[in-house]
């Protein structure tokens, strides 16, 4: 397996947390149905008004899932 890469789509609003918590369902969804290697989902909270959903993929599947979910932005994930 290759390292951890986390893909973010980001949320602004009133509501930003309730719609990056239902975005999870989606990616979460699209993990089983893609049958992804490793995943792991989740929020983070940076103002009242600004979430975003994550999902943490190896690298290896990143291209397949950039291209059918495209994410807001991605980053490398520290192997601890």
């Amino acid at each position: 397996m290759g390292q951890k890469i986390k893909m973010l789509w980001d949320f602004r609003g009133m509501d930003a947390l309730q719609f990056a918590k239902h975005h999870i369902h989606h990616l979460e969804e699209y993990a089983v149905a893609e049958q992804l290697i490793y995943n792991m989902t989740g929020t983070e909270i940076y103002t009242d008004m600004y979430a975003a959903a994550y999902m943490i993929i190896d690298e290896t599947e990143m291209l397949k899932v950039r291209d059918a979910l495209k994410p807001n932005r991605a980053e490398y994930v520290d192997e601890e």
